[in-house]
C-alpha cells in the first residue's frame, strides 16, 4: 500500500454570515489532495474498515444518500479524501458536544483541488476540529497506529477550545432562544457580551444581565446587609444578623442572636464561604476564618432551618425554582472520606469542572468550607468513617432539584417583591424554608440573599426534575411577543452587483432617510451615519456593514455587498427587508475564488435573494433573464425593474399580478399587474438626467422599487429623487439638499 503525503490545506476562510453555502457561518477550506486524487476510499486497502472502527458513529451520517448509513455507503463505493475529511471533522464536533449536520465538498476547476466547508459556530473551535480531523484522517489512510484514545485526545482538544471560546451556558441559552424567535445575535467581545437585534432595536445581554438591569440594583444586591435592611423595611422576612469585624465579634454576635447561626461573606455569591447551623464557639470562630477571604465583610445571621431554594425572577414573575440538598457520603468501614467522595460523588456524570455540568467536582484538599464541615464532625479527609456512618460534605450550594411547580403563590409574591425592592429585573432569590409549597411566615422561612446576574444552569440542567426554558423567558422579557413589529429588526436593504451600485445605495439611503428614519449606509464611497460620511474608505465590505448594525442610533441601514464580500466573508446580516441584484458582472476579478464566467455569479449573488425575509422584497433587474430568474428563490415578494418595457421577463411577471418599475413616456411607472401609475412628484426622465448624469436610469428604477417595497409614500419618493445630490463633496454631509 502506498504511503500518502498529507492533504494540503491550501487556505481557509471563516465565512461569518450568509454565504454561497448556507445561511449560517461556516469554515471554508481549499484542499489539494495530491496523489490521493487517484485513490478514492475504496482503492485504499482496509481504509473504510479502519475509519468506521475508529469513528463508529459515522453510520449516523446520511450524506447525499439521504438516509442513515449513507456516508458509509459512499465510503465503501468510493469517495474522495476531501469528502471524508468533511465527515471526520463533523463527527469530532458532534463528539465534542458541538453538533453540526451541515458540510459540503465540491471539486474546483483545478485537478485534485476541492472546496470543503462545514458548519461552525466559532472560528477557533472550527480550526481546531479541522486540524484534529486532518491528523486522524491521514493516520487512518496510512494505516498508522490510531485508536479510541487518539480520538478522545482530539475530542478533548476541541472541548478545551469550546471552553475557551464559546458562550457560557447561561448566555448561550438566551441567544439560542432569541435565534429560535428569529432575532439576530452579534457577539460583541470574546466573553458573554451579546447584542440581540440590530441598530436602534437591539438589546444587550451579559450572561443573565441585560440593558434593563439596574446598576444601582446590582450594587445593592452585592451588599447583603443593605439588601436585608431594605427587604425588612418593606415587610419581607429576612434573618436578623449583623456585620462583624473579627472572629471574637462573630461569637459575640452569635450569642446576641442566639444559636444556631450562619456565618457568611457580605458580598460573595454561589455559596462561597457560607457556613450553616453553627452551634459552638469553636465552629463560629472557624467559620469566620472561612468567610473572611471571600468578601469585604463578614455577617452573622440567625440560622434558618430548612432547605435552601433559588427562585429565578424575570420581569416580575417567578419562572423557575430549584431546591438544594445536603450532600453526604456513607462510610463502608474501609475507605477514607476522600475516597468516598470520589467513589460516591465525583463519579456522578453530572459533576464536572466545566460550566456545562450542573454539579461541581468536590476537592477536599482545597475546599476550606468542606474541611470546616468535616472538623465539626471530628473528621478529616483522611478519616475512615464506620460502616453506614453518614458524613455531611456540603450543606448548601447544591441547588440541583427543580421544584418550580411546587412554589406557593405567597412564596412567589415574596420573591418578586424582593426583586422589585432591590431594583432588579432579573434576580436570583435565595430563600430557606422547610417546604416551598407553604407560606414563609407559617414556617419561619426567610429570604437570605438577592443575586444579580444569576446563573441559569441549575434551571437548564437540573440534576433532578424537568429543565425550564429560562433563556426563552429572558428573551421574551427583552422582546415581548405582543410587539407588533418583528422583534429586534430594523429595515435593511442589501445591494448586490457591479453596475452603479454605490450611487444606487446612496439614493436608496437618501429616500429611506427622508421617510424619517436615521439611516446608515455602507458602500464603496464610504461609511455614512444619517447623511454624514464618517469614513471615506471603501466600505462595501462585511466589517463596515457590521459597524452599522451595532450602532444604536440606526433605525435603518443600506449596505452594498459585492460578490467579493459574499465569497470572502458572507453577508453582514442574517436576513434583510429588501435585496437588490443589479447584474452578474465582475467574474473576471474573482479567479481567486474559482469564478471563471458570469453564469457562475448566479450562485454567488443569489445569496442576497436567499436572505430576504418573508415579508420583504427582492428587487431584480429584468434586463438580465438570469437575474430575473432568481425570483423563485425569494421568500417574500419580487419587484422587477427595467428601462426597456419589452424586457422578456416583465410580461409574464406582470401577467401573474407581480410588481415592476419601468419607463413609459419618459416617466417612471409603477406597475402592479395590468395597473400602472406614474411616480408622483417626478417629471420627465430627460430633465432628471440632466441634473443626475452620474446616476443611471436603471439605478433610479431599482431605488424607486426598493423605496416602494419599504412602504415609503410615493409622493415622497418622487420628490426625493428629484432633489437627490448625485455628486456630494467629500467634506459635506453626503445627502445634503442642494443650496
Amino acid at each position: 500500500m502506498p504511503r500518502f503525503d498529507d492533504i494540503r490545506l491550501m487556505r481557509s476562510r471563516y465565512l461569518r454570515g450568509p454565504n454561497i453555502w448556507t445561511y449560517r457561518p461556516v469554515l471554508e477550506v481549499w484542499l489539494d489532495l495530491g496523489a490521493l486524487e487517484d485513490y478514492p476510499s475504496n482503492l485504499v486497502p482496509g481504509f473504510p474498515e479502519r475509519l468506521t472502527r475508529l469513528l463508529p458513529a459515522l453510520i449516523e451520517h446520511h450524506c447525499g444518500v439521504g438516509e442513515r448509513g449513507g456516508f458509509i455507503q459512499r465510503l465503501e463505493e468510493g469517495t474522495w479524501a476531501g469528502h471524508v475529511l468533511e465527515h471526520v471533522v463533523i463527527e469530532l464536533l458532534n463528539l465534542a458536544g458541538m453538533p453540526t449536520g451541515f458540510g459540503q465538498t465540491r471539486s474546483t476547476s483545478q485537478h485534485g483541488q476541492y472546496r470543503m466547508v462545514f458548519r461552525a459556530r466559532d472560528e477557533q473551535v472550527a480550526r481546531t476540529a479541522l486540524a484534529e480531523g486532518h491528523r486522524l484522517l491521514m493516520a487512518t489512510l496510512n494505516g498508522d497506529p490510531c485508536d479510541a484514545a487518539d480520538v478522545q485526545r482530539a475530542v478533548d482538544a476541541i472541548k478545551a477550545k469550546v471552553d475557551d471560546c464559546y458562550l457560557g451556558p447561561s448566555t448561550a441559552a438566551i441567544v439560542n432562544a432569541a435565534v429560535d424567535r428569529g432575532i439576530p445575535a452579534i457577539r460583541l467581545n470574546e466573553g458573554n457580551l451579546v447584542q440581540l437585534g440590530y441598530g436602534a432595536r437591539q438589546q444587550r445581554i451579559w450572561t443573565a444581565e441585560c440593558d434593563y438591569t439596574s446598576a444601582i440594583g446590582e450594587s445593592i444586591a452585592s451588599d447583603k446587609e443593605l439588601t436585608k435592611s431594605l427587604l425588612a423595611s418593606c415587610g419581607v422576612p429576612v434573618p436578623e444578623g449583623q456585620v462583624v469585624a473579627s472572629a471574637q465579634e462573630a461569637w459575640e454576635a452569635a450569642e446576641d442572636i442566639g444559636l444556631p447561626v450562619a456565618v457568611k461573606p457580605s458580598d460573595a455569591n454561589h455559596g462561597r464561604g457560607v457556613s450553616l447551623d453553627l452551634r459552638t464557639r469553636e465552629e463560629v470562630l472557624a467559620a469566620f476564618a472561612v468567610a473572611e477571604p471571600e468578601g469585604s465583610d463578614v455577617m452573622v445571621e440567625r440560622f434558618v432551618p430548612g432547605q435552601e431554594h433559588r427562585l429565578l425572577v424575570i420581569g416580575g414573575e417567578v419562572v423557575a425554582a430549584a431546591r438544594g440538598e445536603i450532600i453526604c457520603v456513607t462510610g463502608d468501614g474501609t475507605s477514607s472520606v476522600r475516597q468516598l467522595i470520589d467513589s460516591q460523588l465525583n463519579s456522578d456524570p453530572r459533576r464536572g469542572a466545566q460550566e456545562e455540568y450542573p454539579l461541581d467536582i468536590i476537592l477536599p484538599d482545597t475546599d476550606a468550607k468542606l474541611q470546616l464541615e468535616l472538623a465539626r464532625q471530628h473528621l478529616t479527609a483522611d478519616s475512615v468513617p464506620a460502616l453506614d456512618q453518614s458524613v455531611v460534605i456540603q450543606r448548601n450550594g447544591n441547588l440541583s432539584v427543580d421544584c418550580t411547580d411546587q412554589v406557593h403563590p405567597e412564596v412567589a409574591h415574596a420573591a418578586t417583591l424582593a426583586a422589585r425592592i432591590v431594583g432588579l429585573d432579573i434576580a436570583g432569590i435565595d430563600m430557606v424554608c422547610e417546604d416551598i409549597a407553604r407560606p414563609l411566615a407559617a414556617q419561619r422561612g426567610a429570604i437570605v440573599e438577592v443575586n444579580a446576574g444569576p446563573g441559569l444552569l441549575m434551571h437548564l440542567k437540573p440534576a433532578v426534575g424537568a429543565p425550564r426554558p429560562v433563556g426563552r423567558a429572558i428573551c421574551d422579557h427583552l422582546f415581548p411577543e405582543d410587539d407588533a413589529d418583528l422583534p429586534g429588526r430594523i429595515p435593511i436593504v442589501g445591494v448586490a452587483g457591479t453596475q452603479d451600485t454605490a450611487a444606487l445605495a446612496r439614493l436608496v439611503a437618501w429616500l429611506v432617510g427622508l421617510s424619517g428614519k436615521p439611516t446608515g449606509l455602507a458602500c464603496r464611497e464610504g461609511l455614512f451615519l444619517d447623511r454624514r460620511r464618517v469614513d471615506a474608505r471603501d466600505s462595501a465590505n462585511w466589517e463596515a456593514g457590521r459597524r452599522l448594525l451595532v450602532n444604536r442610533q440606526m433605525e435603518a441601514v443600506v449596505i452594498e455587498n459585492g460578490a467579493q464580500t459574499i465569497l470572502a466573508d458572507g453577508l453582514p446580516y442574517d436576513r434583510c427587508d429588501v435585496g437588490i441584484v443589479t447584474d452578474l458582472g465582475g467574474a473576471e476579478a474573482l479567479a481567486h475564488y474559482d469564478i471563471q464566467e458570469s453564469d457562475q455569479m448566479v450562485k454567488v449573488l443569489r445569496t442576497q435573494v436567499d436572505v430576504v425575509l418573508p415579508h420583504g422584497t427582492a428587487v431584480l433587474n429584468a434586463a438580465d433573464a438570469r437575474v430575473a430568474d432568481m425570483a423563485p428563490l425569494c421568500d417574500g415578494d419580487v419587484v422587477l425593474y427595467a428601462s426597456d418595457v419589452n424586457a422578456a421577463p416583465l410580461a409574464a411577471h406582470l401577467n401573474a399580478g407581480g410588481k415592476a418599475v419601468l419607463v413609459r413616456q419618459d416617466r417612471v411607472v409603477l406597475a402592479t399587474g395590468t395597473s400602472e401609475v406614474f411616480l408622483p412628484g417626478m417629471g420627465s426622465l430627460a430633465v432628471w438626467r440632466q441634473r443626475h448624469a452620474s446616476v443611471s436610469v436603471d439605478s433610479l428604477l431599482a431605488a424607486v422599487a426598493a423605496a416602494w417595497a419599504l412602504g415609503i409614500a410615493l409622493n415622497l419618493i418622487g420628490a426625493g429623487v428629484e432633489v437627490f445630490d448625485a455628486a456630494p463633496s467629500a467634506s459635506s454631509p453626503s445627502f445634503a439638499l442642494p443650496v
